[in-house]
């Protein structure tokens, strides 16, 4: 018994390096679906309450977090919002509607920018087309896991897979 328990552990570990690609490629499935419903939400409720709505990074004091470093870097996490006194930052008080963070993953906005506010159309304010790239935190953009999510200025989301990154 102590044999076979043995050899098991043995080639579990030479087995699990190889799934490193595959935690990898869910990972980034897994934060690309929560950034597209949070897009998704933000855009829903800023048509319902008549804008005011917004998308605001996490800053790098945020639990957990150490990668963030300029307002390009939404790896410590974002919320989604409401602006109930217009400053365009989330205070103590407005109302959170979605909070996301996630864990062992670079996500990068480009043009950047700390915060995408929404019309009461739900379209992204002062952007014709803006785009988030995530990937794996060890092996970046580069990875073939990586994905890309494209926001055009009227609203329509999609997902792109490295090899046609960036957006156009």
């Amino acid at each position: 018994m102590l044999v076979t328990m043995a050899v098991l552990a043995a080639l579990t570990a030479f087995a699990a390096p190889s799934f490193t690609p595959l935690f990898d490629q869910w990972r980034v499935y897994q934060v690309t679906e929560a950034m597209k419903s949070s897009l998704m939400l933000a855009r829903s409720e800023a048509i319902k309450r008549g804008g005011k709505v917004y998308l605001e990074k996490l800053p790098k004091t945020t639990a957990g977090c150490v990668t963030d470093g300029t307002t390009q870097d939404w790896d410590c996490g974002w919320v989604v919002f409401v602006d109930a006194n217009a400053n365009k930052r989330w205070n103590a008080g407005e109302e959170i509607l979605r909070f996301d963070t996630p864990k062992n993953i670079l996500v990068t906005k480009n043009p950047s920018g700390a915060t995408i506010s929404l019309n009461r159309w739900g379209q992204a304010n002062g952007a014709n087309l803006f785009s988030f790239y995530i990937s794996p935190q060890k092996t970046g953009i580069t990875s073939p896991a990586a994905k890309g999510i494209c926001l055009a200025a009227g609203g329509r989301i999609r997902i792109i897979d490295q090899k046609d990154i960036p957006c156009v």
